[in-house]
């Protein structure tokens, strides 16, 4: 039953471009055939196209209100509008204002972040990004919010709740049908009540002027891939995401589509399945210029593996064995296999990494794990 929800002003979305940009071709998932045998398998049969050549799909009729999902970008919108030193208190302890980049692991101090990569070493010109990560309410996590949060925390608990509910559960179940597993192989190993690095996230993109823009080569932030399983990206209208085709290398915009979530695979998927589903490369491109006059808020939410689980290439797929996906990068390697909390901080270590000018090829080419050094995206 939904919770009682506190007055809340509107959220109001800015129109989409008019630009005529060239468009990803992505696939849907269409949720309102999810539960039947016969659905299952048409999904299953959707979903590994999708992962399989692009790693970015949509999926539609995912049982959650446009209402809810529009009070979570108010509550978002809200929290930007705090002061600065209201937010510096949530930022943990020994990382500087505006010279780190990373996710704040869990038993810090809270949860704000405000990014600072260098684009442009000319100018000095740094990334314009705020950040605020919400965990699990599964009791493994502190929860201490500033007071606009703390009033919504019944709110936002069940809607990251019915997230993994309404989204994961069926993809997860979905996908272990693609892969000849156990219909809860998947979920047996992303269960909200273990300790994982799942968060729910609030993101703003704050504009740069015209004049800065023409500084920073078309790129707010640099190609890369994320490092959990799936990134559910709500829709909002101003264009900036891209994606990379996995054959071509092509770039392509992902268009916001109404009454859908947009979706990629990540990381951690791949090791699991020994790269037979990609890890997909995106990026964040300066809007058109319709556009470039708003800030960009953006709701998301990461899932992964539980911490304890071990990266391994899953040995019980008969489609992994049948189409050669046997071993990922670490197993081919001879070094060890890491669980999901070694490779998470492992690699939020290098994303914290400070002062840090796009193009530094040490940074963009560094080894996280022994097995596993990170590539240069565009």
């Amino acid at each position: 039953m939904p919770v009682p929800v506190p007055e809340l002003g509107s959220y109001n979305f800015v129109s989409e471009t008019k630009e005529d940009l060239p468009w990803a071709d992505l696939i849907t998932l269409d949720f309102s055939l999810y539960g039947t045998p016969e659905g299952n398998k048409q999904l299953a049969q959707t979903l590994i196209k999708a992962v399989r050549e692009d790693g970015f799909f949509y999926v539609k009729n995912f049982n959650i209100s446009q209402e809810r999902v529009n009070r979570q970008f108010a509550i978002g919108k809200q929290l930007y509008e705090i002061p600065l030193e209201e937010k510096l208190k949530y930022v943990p302890s020994g990382l500087d204002e505006g010279a780190f980049n990373g996710y704040v692991p869990s038993g810090r101090r809270m949860q704000v972040y405000l990014h600072g990569v260098i684009l442009d070493p000319v100018s000095g010109l740094r990334d314009r990004v705020e950040v605020y990560n919400i965990p699990k309410f599964n009791g493994d996590f502190k929860h201490a919010h500033p007071e606009l949060v703390q009033k919504h925390l019944p709110e936002i608990e069940e809607f990251a709740r019915s997230l993994h509910t309404e989204v994961l559960d069926p993809l997860h179940t979905i996908l272990a049908i693609a892969l000849g597993l156990p219909e809860d192989y998947l979920k047996n190993i992303h269960k909200y009540d273990v300790k994982s690095e799942d968060h729910l996230r609030y993101m703003k993109y704050s504009k740069f002027t015209p004049e800065e823009n023409e500084k920073l080569n078309g790129l707010w932030g640099r190609g890369h891939t994320d490092l959990g399983s799936f990134t559910l990206l709500f829709r909002q209208p101003v264009a900036a995401l891209q994606i990379r085709n996995h054959t071509t290398g092509e770039w392509s915009w992902v268009k916001p589509q109404d009454g859908t979530l947009t979706v990629n695979t990540c990381d951690a998927l791949s090791f699991l399945t020994g790269g037979y589903v990609k890890s997909t490369v995106h990026r964040v491109a300066v809007p058109p210029k319709d556009q470039q006059h708003v800030d960009r808020l953006g709701l998301l939410y990461f899932s992964r593996p539980n911490n304890d689980v071990p990266l391994a290439t899953i040995k019980e797929s008969p489609v992994l064995r049948e189409q050669g996906f046997t071993s990922n990068e670490f197993e081919k390697s001879g070094n060890p296999v890491p669980t999901m909390e070694t490779w998470t901080f492992a690699k939020q270590k290098w994303q914290r990494t400070k002062n840090v000018a796009r193009g530094d090829k040490k940074f963009e080419n560094a080894q996280i794990l022994p097995g596993w050094n990170e590539k240069v995206y565009a």
